[in-house]
């Protein structure tokens, strides 16, 4: 996108989905009933960890003016991580019986969006940036060439003073960034790092879905996350009929907000 024109640039932005079209379908609404918002951001992690993948993925197909950032569970379907010698992911033991489980989840969702969706997924960007009006904004799911960890604050203000060689107009330096499920948002001089938090699968014990907005007006940045109630019921109805692969740690973290593996119900 190009340098702006003085009028205000809004974002919406969702993340971080994991199959949960209920969520998604009330994020959307939500997006939808603002008469201000140039563009969509997905941040990633789309499919993966939930029970609804294949409506997830025509859900996303019927998206505007959106762009699409791929997450390192999508990555993990166009690799086939399943068929790796000794799968691994985010540096968990290969032998964990969490890993192996959530890994048997990876192999159901490829099946479940077909080669469509995994097309789908290698269309998407590594990372999407704008400069507007003073402002520099990066989004992208984790971290670049490191979607399993976002960056530090060091690491974003070594970021921030790399861009600053390249953009030299620019007054403010904002990164967006998912993964983590748990929102974010500091502060360092003229740097600003955000993380919305999940749409679909909290992990900061608010079972409420989340979209953010990001509006770049005159050189400010406004940063606003909305939490919203959705057919929470509906999405743990579905889980329980589905009953994907990693089903049981899946209930749980969806129905207690939070990765809590000893609350895994029998």
């Amino acid at each position: 996108m190009p340098n702006g024109d003085g009028k205000a640039t809004s974002f919406a932005i969702i993340t971080d989905i994991h199959g949960n079209i209920h969520a998604l379908d009330t994020a959307v609404s939500l997006i939808e009933d603002r008469h201000d918002i140039d563009k969509i951001v997905c941040l990633g992690d789309n499919f993966s960890l939930g029970s609804a993948p294949l409506e997830v993925f025509n859900k996303l197909q019927t998206l505007h003016n959106t762009i699409f950032i791929r997450g390192n569970h999508d990555r993990y379907l166009v690799e086939k991580i399943w068929e790796y010698e000794r799968p691994t992911i985010e540096g968990m033991d290969p032998d964990d019986p969490v890993c192996i489980d959530i890994v048997a989840n990876e192999k159901w969702t490829a099946e479940q969006i077909g080669e469509e969706g995994k097309d789908f997924i290698r269309n998407m960007r590594r990372s999407y940036f704008v400069n507007i009006d003073g402002v520099y904004a990066e989004f992208t799911h984790a971290w670049f060439g490191r979607d399993e960890s976002p960056p530090t604050l060091d690491e974003a203000r070594k970021w921030r003073d790399h861009e600053q060689l390249k953009h030299t107009e620019a007054k403010t330096f904002v990164f967006t960034h998912g993964h983590t499920h748990i929102p974010r948002h500091e502060h360092f001089g003229n740097l600003r790092v955000f993380c919305p938090g999940s749409t679909g699968l909290p992990f900061d014990e608010n079972k409420q879905g989340v979209v953010a907005f990001l509006k770049i007006n005159k050189g400010t940045v406004h940063w606003e996350v909305k939490r919203f109630d959705y057919d929470f019921e509906a999405a743990i109805e579905q889980m329980n009929k589905i009953r994907p692969p990693f089903y049981k740690n899946l209930y749980s973290t969806l129905k207690y907000a939070s990765i809590r593996n000893d609350l895994v119900e029998e």
